[in-house]
């Protein structure tokens, strides 16, 4: 069981009430009383106490749901980068109010209430998905010099990979020749690891495109950037516009086109914002498409990594399957399929949180793991195995984790991955995906304090499964498995008594053993997994103390985005001026209490690439804005108290 402190609420009130006079000052600081109730030990029934009835009531509350939609909250901000009011004290919350709260988030989705923004479900959006479809089927059934192109960075990217991946294996098995291609920037690399500052390079963007659509015809590119600000994916949908003859533009993103981001990108007049509302004249004439939803502010503020990616993953297999039934079933595309088809995923989250206290268990274990400053390795099998090494790939850039922290494994490594590049072994250990360099660089070093997680269907090699979990449970006790079975199987029933012996949990999820119309189950398995790997690695490293808040407060500023994401959030919780913020970005981040002109008069593009090699950068410069201390105080209370908001609170008790 996760550990959780006590604390004395009424000594520690007094003091912050002298210390912090300031009713706006103490919410900004979020040091209340609600806050500390929240450090109290509670747990539910089945995980070990009384159930917290405050947060049932806040996670179902229509105040709290919606509060986001209202045109005040947060205003400056777009939906993608607001805090979700769900969330705001998930830092202090027990593991299982830590899952509540993800479900309640990733509920939202699917909400088709609320007149401010469009949903998954409104009208125009389902209408796009028709038109879009319906275009892509005109490539399927006359592929001769079509091409249809899906790219993204960071998580949109390796997403991208993981569509096209599977719709090219459906043509496969339909002996079709395949017509999709992903791009993702930075390159097959960042299928693995972060790779953020090609993400700012619109060039880059334009000739990556270029160079994988020569001598095509048709072209349909469908560019996924969550919050409308990519400037790689901005200079590819430029690109497009630029050759209407050839290319036709798809936007997939999640905020409205207002909120899209109007700074100047490096090396070019563009702005993201610019090139949206050239789309929008051109979608008048069905010739640039734009999908853009809104699914609600994260759980954790700005991690697209989460809803942003579920709802591409979401938008983009829904449409891509009406596309295939339509060529190659005769099931024309409707507006009632595409609904019927996105409910699927709606039943794909109820299954998936029907399992809510295994799923606090693997929270737990994996809290457990990373506060010991040990690993959560993830063991997979097929496709769901992808996911695991996408959730591990983006732990580095969110929470500032060490690429050890969190390691994915596949079997077959990059034969089964089957990326462009192939295999990319020899670029470093962190490169190193097979469960054979598992076995040889990771097993010898295990002990109880590392959790190792089984990803699996019963549709894989369950006998394999059994195989490697027995030759970890030699290593370690804290083995774990995770798996998708249809219901009536009983095939896999022998190895999977075996498994479970030796695992210190296994959780089965069972599906119907038909799919819907359209659809394929191992995406809804595919989406399954994603949301519990989302949900194991940010639920431990919150009880690691890597949140503020529900902010990712030790997040890498690689980029231009984060750069600025940074700053805004040192401005939020601190009330400072944005000048102030920033020079406390740039102390930190060039670990030195004063400025030289060199460091003030330098571009954003100089910092991100010294970011790259800096850790606690922005958890410094927040201890420094709100205790006054310096950088070399700063650093030794985060190292006394890693979490922090205690480490702010130890100093409003001295």
């Amino acid at each position: 069981m996760a550990t959780t402190k006590s604390c004395k609420v009424k000594p520690f009130y007094t003091k912050l009430i002298s210390s912090v006079p300031d009713e706006t000052t103490m919410e900004r600081l979020n040091l209340s009383v609600k806050a500390l109730l929240w450090a109290q030990p509670a747990k539910p029934p089945g995980v070990g106490g009384e159930k917290r009835t405050d947060v049932c009531r806040m996670a179902g509350s229509h105040a709290a749901v919606h509060a986001w939609e209202s045109p005040d909250y947060e205003q400056l901000l777009p939906v993608s980068e607001k805090s979700n009011p769900l969330t705001r004290d998930i830092d202090q919350a027990s593991a299982y109010h830590i899952v509540r709260m993800l479900q309640a988030c990733d509920a939202q989705m699917f909400e088709d209430t609320g007149a401010t923004y469009e949903r998954l479900r409104s009208d125009r959006v389902v209408e796009t998905l028709l038109n879009v479809a319906e275009k892509v089927e005109q490539i399927l059934k006359d592929p001769q010099d079509g091409l249809v192109v899906l790219s993204g960075c960071g998580t949109s990217g390796r997403l991208a990979f993981l569509i096209t991946s599977g719709f090219n294996k459906a043509l496969k098995e339909l002996k079709q020749s395949p017509v999709y291609r992903y791009i993702i920037a930075g390159g097959d690399r960042a299928l693995l690891s972060s790779q953020e500052a090609p993400e700012d390079d619109p060039k880059l963007g334009m000739l990556s495109l270029k160079k994988v659509s020569e001598g095509k015809k048709r072209v349909l590119f469908i560019g996924i950037s969550c919050g409308l600000s990519a400037p790689f994916v901005a200079g590819q949908l430029d690109f497009c516009m630029q050759h209407p003859e050839v290319f036709t533009p798809v936007l997939v993103g999640f905020n409205p086109s207002h909120q899209a981001r109007d700074d100047s990108m490096e090396g070019c007049t563009l702005t993201f914002r610019s090139v949206v509302r050239r789309m929008e004249e051109l979608s008048k004439t069905h010739k640039a498409f734009l999908i853009n939803p809104a699914v609600g502010p994260e759980a954790i503020s700005g991690s697209s990594r989460m809803k942003g990616g579920s709802a591409t993953k979401i938008l983009l297999e829904v449409l891509l399957s009406a596309s295939h039934a339509a060529a190659f079933a005769n099931t024309p595309v409707t507006l009632q399929g595409i609904r019927e088809h996105m409910d699927t995923y709606k039943q794909t989250l109820d299954v998936t949180y029907s399992q809510i206290d295994g799923i606090t268990a693997l929270v737990e274990a994996a809290g457990r793991s990373l506060r010991h400053g040990r690993r959560v390795c993830y063991l997979g099998w097929g496709s769901v195995a992808i996911l695991g090494l996408i959730d591990a790939s983006e732990c580095i850039p969110t929470f500032g984790a060490d690429f050890e922290d969190v390691r994915g494994f596949i079997r077959g490594g990059y034969e089964e991955l089957d990326n462009n590049e192939g295999t990319l072994s020899s670029l470093g250990c962190d490169f190193c995906i097979s469960h054979e360099d598992f076995v040889r660089r990771v097993l010898p070093s295990l002990d109880d304090r590392d959790m190792i997680l089984l990803i699996y269907t019963h549709s894989d090699d369950v006998s394999d499964v059994a195989k490697l979990a027995r030759r970890v449970k030699e290593k370690s006790s804290n083995v774990h498995a995770v798996y998708h079975q249809t219901e009536g199987d009983a095939a896999a029933a022998a190895q999977q008594d075996d498994i479970n012996e030796l695992c210190s949990s296994s959780l089965k999820f069972t599906w119907p053993s038909s799919a819907s119309p359209g659809s394929s189950l191992h995406m809804q398995w595919e989406l399954s997994t994603k949301l519990l790997l989302n949900a194991v690695s940010t639920g431990g490293h919150v009880l690691k103390g890597k949140i503020y808040q529900n902010y990712m407060i030790d997040v890498q500023v690689t980029n231009s985005k984060l750069y600025r994401r940074a700053t805004r959030l040192l401005q939020k919780l601190t009330g400072r001026p944005e000048s102030q913020c920033e020079e406390a970005l740039l102390k930190s981040l060039y670990q030195t209490d004063k400025l030289t002109a060199d460091i003030t008069s330098s571009d954003i593009s100089k910092h991100t690439q010294t970011a790259r090699n800096r850790n606690k950068v922005v958890p410094r410069a927040l201890v420094c804005l709100l205790t006054g201390c310096s950088l070399q105080e700063a650093e030794a209370r985060l190292e006394r108290e890693p979490v922090v908001r205690e480490a702010v609170a130890a100093h409003l008790l001295e």
